[in-house]
């Protein structure tokens, strides 16, 4: 039993297996900078630094963000030394059959389902609030029982343009990942435009008396709003998902995971700065704090331009996330612990078109019916344990001998690694007891799932 739960891959087969991949490559450094960066800036920067400053950690959230930031580039260039060195699609996953086997490969898969999936769910649930804001500034007004989480104490029932933004997705995504990358790179850039677009208007009204107190929550606040915001950078292991499909991966995976990690710190610093500065922190617990800072100065052209680039941000966010989930499926599936069903490609599109509506159908389920706030620290446990477990593989990676040369490589070996693991555990122990309990019955799930079907279908049992 304990041989065969725990049999690793051989990177030489990964590496064949990549040549043959039958999936397009399409994608340059650029493509993944701004994937990354479609995936990372959205919910994050449009609604976490209000409830965070509100709750945790006051003006002093810069410091959360700058933390989170330190933690994820440390995972990112574990990411980036696994993603070029086997440039495969499966994300954590894949690079957890190689070092520690079948059992907890298929666990940090599962983790990783837990992220995309429920980062999907989650995102669609803010977009939704920031569609419903921006329709009202045109006196067109959707009823609250078919636009927000089910919730009949307050008389909603079901989120439709959730479920609408998530099933739109599943069809671009269909259609193909090279027409995905040119619609995410407009919706970027209008993002992006809309962010410094505020930062630029803020800035002006800024006054300085409300950065005071600078940390009124103390270092345990903002240290628990790291925990938090570290959602705001989810995004940047989607892009480890592409390398199939990636132009020279050992060169561009790199570039694109740590080169939109950094865009996205300095944004994230600066909107949190200028946020906290505009506004009181004890003002910002709201659904749309960029869009009500904005009002407060009476900026209103500002702030509905703002509402329009948040629901374009948080449309790059659903589709790079879906794309990560979809492809972790894809894995899955080729590895024989899925149905193959999941691992079919479209004759024409060359797509994996079944698992995309599958996943989309069901998180566009919870999109519907769960609030954002029930969602977004279960996506943040599946995150970290994916990161903790990749930043340790790194040190059993290094051990083998088969990798080819020229591959990226973590600095300051193996110190970096195991800073990286030991931060992330850290991370893990801020997150409350009902997300570990949660978490924990998404795990016996995946674990009866395998006992019962992928152990038996695995391809390994043909070696």
């Amino acid at each position: 039993m304990k041989s065969e739960v725990f049999r690793k891959k051989p990177i030489g087969d990964l590496l064949k297996k990549s040549r043959e991949s039958q999936l397009k490559k399409t994608l340059g450094a650029f493509d993944l900078v701004l994937m990354g960066v479609g995936a990372i800036v959205g919910t994050g920067i449009f609604i976490l630094p209000g409830t965070v400053a509100a709750n945790h950690a006051g003006p002093a959230i810069i410091l959360s963000f700058i933390i989170a930031a330190f933690v994820c580039t440390l995972a990112a260039l574990c990411f980036s030394e696994f993603a070029s060195s086997v440039p495969v699609t499966g994300s954590a996953y894949t690079y957890g059959y190689i070092v520690f086997g079948e059992l907890i490969a298929w666990l940090i898969g599962w983790a990783l389902l837990l992220e995309y999936g429920l980062a999907v769910a989650a995102v669609a649930t803010g977009w939704s609030s920031y569609l419903h804001s921006l329709l009202a500034g045109f006196n067109i007004m959707i009823p609250n029982a078919i636009s927000e989480a089910f919730n009949p104490a307050n008389g909603t029932y079901l989120n439709v343009p959730a479920i609408a933004i998530v099933l739109a997705i599943a069809c671009l995504l269909t259609i193909g990942v090279q027409e995905s990358a040119k619609f995410n790179k407009i919706m970027v850039f209008i993002k992006i435009s809309v962010i410094l677009l505020f930062i630029v208007v803020g800035v002006f009204y800024v006054k300085p008396v409300n950065w005071q107190p600078f940390m009124p929550f103390g270092i345990g606040g903002v240290t628990s709003g790291a925990a938090l915001v570290f959602f705001a950078y989810l995004g940047f292991d989607a892009v480890s998902s592409a390398a199939e499909e990636v132009k020279n991966p050992q060169r561009n995976m790199p570039v694109g995971i740590i080169g939109s990690l950094l865009i996205c710190t300095l944004l994230y610093v600066a909107v949190a700065l200028v946020l906290t500065g505009i506004a009181p922190y004890t003002s910002l617990d709201v659904s749309d704090p960029v869009s009500y800072a904005m009002q407060l100065i009476q900026q209103e052209w500002v702030a509905g331009v703002i509402s329009l680039g948040a629901i374009t941000g948080m449309t790059t966010v659903i589709l790079v996330m879906a794309y990560g989930g979809t492809r972790i499926l894809y894995a899955l599936s080729r590895d024989g612990l899925l149905p193959k069903s999941m691992y079919e490609l479209h004759q024409k599109y060359k797509t994996p078109v079944k698992n995309t509506w599958i996943f989309a159908v069901i998180v566009a389920f919870f999109a519907g019916f769960i609030p954002l706030s029930k969602l977004a620290e279960l996506v943040n446990m599946g995150t970290l344990l994916a990161f903790t477990l990749v930043s340790i593989g790194i040190i059993y990676l290094r051990k083998d001998k088969s990798i080819p040369s020229g591959s990226f490589k973590v600095p300051f070996f193996p110190v970096l690694p195991i800073v990286s693991f030991l931060l992330c555990l850290f991370l893990l122990s801020q997150l409350s007891i009902d997300t570990w309990i949660a978490c924990g019955i998404w795990f016996v799930i995946g674990l009866f799932i395998y006992f019962s079907y992928g152990k038996k279908h695995s391809l390994m049992n043909k070696n």
